[in-house]
Parts: structure tokens; C-alpha cells; sequence
């Protein structure tokens, strides 16, 4: 069976379509499997508050459907647009756009769960913090979604910002593919690391109400360092999309360019939850000892830098075989 290019792009682009929305469910509904289990507890504690923890679970549950509903927007453009092919980079360009916004949207869908079942577990401990406790989860949510975008916007350049009509097959359908899953997998880990700081946030506000900007704090710069490696991650897919790589007959050299958005990709997964951990332990107990609130939040930037170093390493890995290996 023959392909021609026509062909051949239809078929990257319902796979990455299906990869996209599959792997984009993922995450969401976990997320909001978590919320409303938090939101089940809280009722049997408390059920003359039902209408309130119903609202916030709803609210919350929205949030974390929004990774869901990217995944579901660039699924559709996959399917339906009418896009000009004019080689096989096409292709990979739509295969990688799938890839990237799948994978991307797991994280967020899984760590926006987690501010919103403590939210509704809190409004059960404190019901006149209902609002703060609302407030504090949206933002905490709103960060956690922040990975998802960043996935987007690759899936968005590959899909729509690229004239791949003088660019050569090889290496450059690898360099698209590893951009996809550079930003997609490190995205996973960013937005579930933040989730676990902006959760334990809104449970420490339900503990101790008086902790309110302390915890706030402590849980934004908490979620900021988590951010780092879904950044790295992006930096690696703009050089693999934007540099420009000569044609080359060898195998070698396209398995260099998307071994760099493997490298990169996975070596984001862990230090964004680990990070996100580190930010959950200081979040949670500045609530119960704001008096060492500075000593929480230094040492927390402390670990937060250790657990880094190993999305760094895996940066210059990238970086090493893009520009010294190539």
C-alpha cells in the first residue's frame, strides 16, 4: 500500500487528534474524581453545608475540565481544518501538535483536582472562609493550568505557525516531533507539582484562617519554582521548531533532535512534582506555625533548587545534542 502525502497527513493528523483528547481525559478526570471525593468527605462531616460544598466542587470540577477542553479544541482543528500539505514535514508537525497538548493537559487536569477537593473538605472545617477558601483555589487552579497553556501554544505553532515548504524532511521531522513531547511530558509534572502546593494551601487556610497570606505566599512561590521545568521545556521545543537544521542522510542525526525532546520531556516529569512537593510541605505547616514562615520558605527554596538540578541536567543533555552533537 502506497502512501502519498495527502494521505499521509490525514493519518498524522487523526492519530495525533485521538492521542490529543485520549490522553488529554486522562488528567481531568482524575482531577475531578479527587474533588469530589474531598467533596464527599466534607459533606459527611458537615451536610447542613451541602449547598456550598456542591457550589465549590462544581467550580472547582470546571477548572480542572478546562486541560480537558484544550485537548478537545485542538483535537477538532486536527480532524477538521484543511490543511495545504505540501511534503511529509506536515505530518509530523500535526502528529507532534497532538502529542504536545495530550500530554500536556494530563498534569494540570490531575494537580487542578487537588485545590479544589481540599477547598471543599475546608468548607466543611471553616464555612465562613467559603469565600477565601473559593478565592484561594481558583488562583492555586489558575497556576496549575499555566503547563496545559504552554502545551497549547506549541500544538498551536506546529499546527498553523511554521512554512515547512523549503524545510528538508530529514532531520526536521524529528525536530518536530521532540518539541511535541519536550513541552507535552514536561507539563505533566509542573502542573501535578503545582497542584500539590495550591491543595495543601487551601487546606492550611481551613486549619488556621489567620494564615490566609502567609500560606497564599508560600504556596505562589512554591507553584513559580514548579513552573521551571514545563519552562524548560518550552525553550527546548522553540529551538527544535525555530533553529532550522541542514538535510542529512543519516539516521544519527534526526534520533539526536528527538532524543533532545525525550531528554527533556521526561527529565521535566519528576523535579516539577518533586518541587511540588517541597512547596506542599511548606505550605501545609506554615498554616500551623506561621512564626517560621520564613524558615518554611527558605528551606522549601532550598530543596525546590536540589530537586532542579535535575531538570538542568536534563536541559543541557537537550541543548548538547542540538548544538554539539547535530
Amino acid at each position: 500500500m502506497e502512501f502519498d502525502i495527502p494521505t499521509t497527513v490525514k493519518i498524522a493528523s487523526y492519530t495525533g487528534a485521538g492521542l490529543c483528547i485520549g490522553l488529554g481525559a486522562i488528567g481531568a478526570a482524575l482531577g475531578e474524581g479527587y474533588t469530589a471525593g474531598m467533596a464527599n468527605q466534607g459533606l459527611s462531616q458537615k451536610p447542613e453545608q451541602s449547598g456550598d460544598i456542591m457550589k465549590n466542587m462544581l467550580v472547582g470540577q470546571a477548572v480542572a475540565e478546562s486541560a480537558a477542553i484544550f485537548a478537545l479544541v485542538i483535537a477538532i482543528l486536527l480532524i477538521f481544518m484543511d490543511m495545504t500539505a505540501t511534503n511529509m514535514l506536515t505530518a509530523a508537525a500535526l502528529l507532534g501538535a497532538g502529542l504536545s497538548m495530550g500530554f500536556g493537559a494530563i498534569g494540570s487536569g490531575i494537580g487542578s483536582g487537588f485545590p479544589g477537593g481540599q477547598a471543599c473538605l475546608g468548607l466543611a472545617r471553616q464555612p465562613a472562609m467559603g469565600s477565601r477558601l473559593t478565592t484561594n483555589m481558583l488562583i492555586g487552579s489558575a497556576v496549575c493550568q499555566t503547563p496545559a497553556i504552554f502545551s497549547m501554544v506549541i500544538a498551536l505553532i506546529l499546527m498553523f505557525g511554521l512554512d515547512l515548504s523549503s524545510a528538508p524532511v530529514s532531520p526536521t521531522w524529528a525536530a518536530l516531533l521532540g518539541a511535541g513531547l519536550s513541552t507535552g511530558l514536561a507539563a505533566i509534572g509542573s502542573g501535578a507539582g503545582g497542584g500539590l502546593a495550591a491543595g495543601a494551601s487551601c487546606e492550611g487556610i481551613a486549619r488556621q484562617p489567620d494564615s490566609v497570606g502567609q500560606v497564599t505566599t508560600t504556596m505562589l512561590v512554591g507553584q513559580a519554582v514548579s513552573q521551571t521545568p514545563a519552562i524548560f521545556g518550552l525553550l527546548i521545543s522553540f529551538i527544535l521548531i525555530f533553529k532550522g537544521f541542514p538535510e542529512s542522510t543519516s539516521i544519527a542525526t534526526p534520533m539526536a533532535l528527538l532524543g533532545a525532546g525525550l531528554s527533556m520531556g521526561f527529565g521535566g516529569l519528576g523535579p516539577g512534582i518533586g518541587n511540588g512537593m517541597a512547596a506542599q510541605g511548606a505550605t501545609k505547616w506554615v498554616s500551623r506555625n506561621m512564626d517560621a514562615s520564613g524558615l518554611l520558605t527558605r528551606t522549601m527554596l532550598v530543596a525546590q533548587a536540589v530537586s532542579q538540578s535535575t531538570a538542568i541536567y536534563a536541559m543541557v543533555v537537550s541543548l548538547v545534542l542540538v548544538f554539539v552533537v547535530i
